[in-house]
């Protein structure tokens, strides 16, 4: 499954611009090449910009990869609650309450890049696991709909997102 394949009926359409940054090759290699490329671009962040904030309020890059862990596994429970419960319901989540509450700042980047992985991983086998058949079904996450393969696009997306804005406001 590619990311071109994707229906727009598959996805609330705020998750768009996600999507349309993930190169179109299968969905697990996406999320292959999603792993190595962000551990390496956290890799190299300079020291002194892992608390930097570019405006008061905002998010450091160790909050913004722990942001990434946590949508990646709030996402990944979407993906696996559909596969297994087709056209059921979940309720959203508020990344700015997660974001408040991670305490990202106290720990180090090396830790957060070994949970990071951690979960990279665990997604990679999730998706694998899954078949044809069972990466189209979906339901309503937040109201929105929400297919299994969106939702595994949406993470790889989200990260090259977050990555571009690390490097056009932060470094």
């Amino acid at each position: 499954m590619k990311p071109s394949e994707l229906k727009q009926t598959e996805y609330f359409h705020y998750y768009k611009p996600y999507i349309d940054l993930v190169d179109d090759i299968s969905l697990i290699e996406a999320l292959a090449v999603g792993l190595m490329n962000t551990k390496k671009f956290f890799e190299l962040i300079p020291k002194d910009k892992e608390l930097y904030q570019y405006e008061k309020g905002k998010w450091t890059p160790k909050e913004i990869l722990l942001h990434l862990i946590d949508t990646e596994r709030v996402f990944s429970y979407r993906a696996l609650y559909f596969a297994r419960y087709e056209g059921s319901s979940v309720a959203g989540f508020d990344e700015n309450i997660f974001g408040a509450n991670c305490e990202a700042n106290d720990r180090t980047l090396e830790d957060l890049l070994k949970e990071y992985v951690a979960v990279r991983k665990a997604t990679i086998v999730l998706f694998e696991s899954f078949s044809e058949v069972v990466l189209k079904r979906g339901g309503m996450a937040n109201n929105n709909p929400l297919s299994v393969r969106a939702a595994g696009c949406i993470i790889c997306g989200h990260e090259i997102h977050h990555a571009k804005v690390i490097e056009e406001r932060y470094l």
